[in-house]
């Protein structure tokens, strides 16, 4: 007989109560079988609102960070996609409804357009989530990615705290899967040429690599699909004759050899590459991070890592990968590989004396020389994008997936959101458009005097041949716009609140386990504050003189569980990047807060 006391239960954490703002959107909801949600209809679920925008890594990465909390706690949890656009492609209806099933969101999805429910929350970055008590109380905000533990501890609490109260509803949520579709392809990556002649395709969303006859119609053979492969992309011939692939939600590099059907782990442990992890090393024990695309060059294996914003390389004489070129900083800075800057790199095509890039997130087609300096041809940025011809300099694409170099030196551009074929010539600088009318293109083959054209989004491939004279279209042009912050000249405080999550605290065994680095589109908007140090908040001094620009902050925390028995406790890393657009007002704010993790107590 125990005639001690009973433990107590220890009380829950007294939070913040928010009533969450109802959702709102033009474009209407998907997976739901035509019946419209609210969050009222909702009460007594923990609901996690996702917003997102289709163009993003970083959003597609906390999707698949999403799916086990989502099944495991599927009678309790409803996650709600809110998809809030960057581009004006985004924008579109039937581009949502197709990322929807390209991404295989198995949850209800609200197209948000106009970005009604994005301003109702005061969101400032893609992908932020929201988590909603089942009374409809906001009880956490996370910005970027690496929070599905800290969410998945936060809802056993909500689950447990509600369900004493009685107000735990459980049971299925809304989700209402749509129709599949036969197709030979669906929404297919890219394409390069056997030494058969035939044609093998990432078909991305079955999991699949597929042979095709020369037609590009006709299916030989169908590899993988028993998860082998988990949305593979890009494709490069090697030396061998196998075929390098870029598997990229399995963080990993793959060879595929046609004659003998073969496939071998070239590169990455499975697992997702993170601040802090090796960068250079032995292939098998290096993770890596959504590559998208390969291709062979100057003997190695080139990687564009879209998750990381690098190009990274592969050595098969030694067995190593290391980083390139790039800092993880996303943007469009050029110069040494070292320093530069990429945004989701997705496309690869290699010259004797460059390697041409497709860095889709700043719409830029850029390159790196033999000396490993980086430039740039057409783009200006990660906000301003279009349908523009002429001289490189003043050119807009928009989100471009895909390059392929042509026999006479130019290069072909696979223009994603702008549906068209485009080509830049080196030798006189100028834009021109082959095609239009693709739907999604993200890559393309040279065939003969042929170029096939993988058109995702109609989930085929489209033989062309090369024209002779450009394609003649309207300019348009277009910058992201969200709404600007107004902040006071001078003096303002920058404050990334992170919040530990429950049960874990700041990792500092090893220095200090927080980074913020600061800086400014145009530069001179920033007079003091810019550069990297390990404090998340700073006093910025914003020059009164520059009227507008937008401040580039990247931010990371590392947590690890609060256990005394646990002699290696597990740990997290949360991280994100922000680009502000601001507005210097008198009497604008004096403090900018940005939520990592957690909720703004000083609001």
């Amino acid at each position: 007989m125990n005639d001690s006391a009973p433990a107590s239960t220890p009380a829950p954490r007294r939070r913040a109560r928010v009533r969450a703002p109802e959702l709102i959107g033009k474009g209407g909801w998907l997976n739901t079988g035509g019946k419209e949600l609210t969050l009222a209809g909702l009460r007594g679920k923990c609901v996690i609102i996702d917003f997102w925008t289709f163009c993003c890594i970083n959003c597609l990465h906390v999707l698949d960070e999403l799916r086990e909390l989502e099944e495991k706690h599927r009678d309790t949890v409803v996650i709600i996609g809110v998809h809030s656009p960057k581009f004006v492609h985004e924008a579109e209806h039937q581009a949502v409804v197709d990322a929807v099933e390209r991404y295989q969101v198995h949850h209800p999805v609200l197209d948000d357009p106009e970005l009604a429910t994005w301003k109702q929350y005061a969101v400032r970055a893609w992908p932020t989530l929201v988590v909603i008590d089942p009374e409809g109380y906001v009880v956490a905000q996370h910005a970027g990615e690496g929070h599905a533990h800290a969410i998945e501890t936060l809802v056993e609490e909500l689950e447990a705290e509600h369900a004493a109260k009685g107000t735990l509803r459980r049971g299925d949520g809304p989700y209402v899967p749509p129709e599949p579709v036969a197709t030979d392809l669906r929404f297919p990556g890219k394409a390069v040429v056997l030494p058969s002649g035939n044609l093998l395709v990432s078909d991305s969303t079955r999991h699949q690599l597929v042979e095709l006859e020369e037609d590009g119609e006709s299916v030989v053979r169908r590899i993988g699909g028993d998860g082998e492969f988990n949305e593979p992309q890009g494709l490069a011939l090697l030396p061998d004759g196998r075929v390098a692939v870029a598997d990229t939600v399995n963080h990993a590099i793959r060879a595929y050899d046609p004659e003998t059907g073969a496939v071998e782990l070239l590169a990455g442990t499975g697992r997702q590459w993170w601040q802090g992890s090796p960068t250079s090393g032995p292939a098998l024990e290096v993770s890596l991070s959504s590559p998208w695309d390969v291709a062979w060059w100057q003997g190695k294996l080139w990687i564009a890592m879209a998750g990381v914003h690098q190009l990274w390389t592969y050595d098969p004489q030694d067995g190593t990968v290391r980083v390139a070129a790039g800092t993880t900083n996303e943007g469009l800075v050029d110069g040494p590989g070292a320093e530069a800057w990429f945004a989701q790199p997705s496309g690869l095509a290699a010259t004797e004396d460059r390697l041409w890039i497709a860095d889709s997130e700043t719409s830029a087609l850029r390159w790196i020389d033999r000396e490993s300096v980086v430039h740039t041809a057409i783009g200006t940025g990660l906000f301003d994008f279009g349908h523009r011809d002429g001289e490189a300099g003043q050119a807009l694409l928009q989100h471009p997936l895909g390059v392929t170099a042509l026999p006479d030196g130019s290069v072909a551009v696979s223009d994603t959101y702008n549906h068209a074929l485009r080509r830049f010539d080196p030798s006189s600088g100028e834009v021109t458009t082959l095609a239009t009318d693709l739907r999604e293109p993200s890559g393309a083959v040279l065939v003969g005097e042929d170029i096939v054209v993988v058109e995702s989004a109609r989930h085929r491939l489209t033989r062309l041949r090369l024209p002779e004279e450009a394609v003649r279209v309207e300019a348009v042009a277009h910058r992201t716009r969200r709404t600007a912050t107004d902040v006071a000249p001078g003096a303002i405080r920058l404050d990334v609140v992170f919040e530990a999550p429950a049960g874990q605290k700041l990792d500092t065994r090893y220095g200090p386990s927080t980074r913020l680095l600061v800086s400014a589109t145009p530069p001179e908007l920033l007079r003091a504050g810019d550069g990297a140090g390990t404090d998340l908040s700073r006093e910025l001094e914003i020059d009164p003189s520059v009227t507008e620009g937008v401040l580039h902050v990247s931010a990371m925390a590392a947590s690890c569980d609060d256990d005394p028995e646990t002699e290696y406790p597990a740990c997290h890393v949360h991280q994100q990047d922000w680009g502000v657009p601001v507005k210097v007002t008198e009497g604008g704010a004096a403090r900018l807060p940005l939520i990592l993790a957690g909720m703004d107590r000083a609001q």
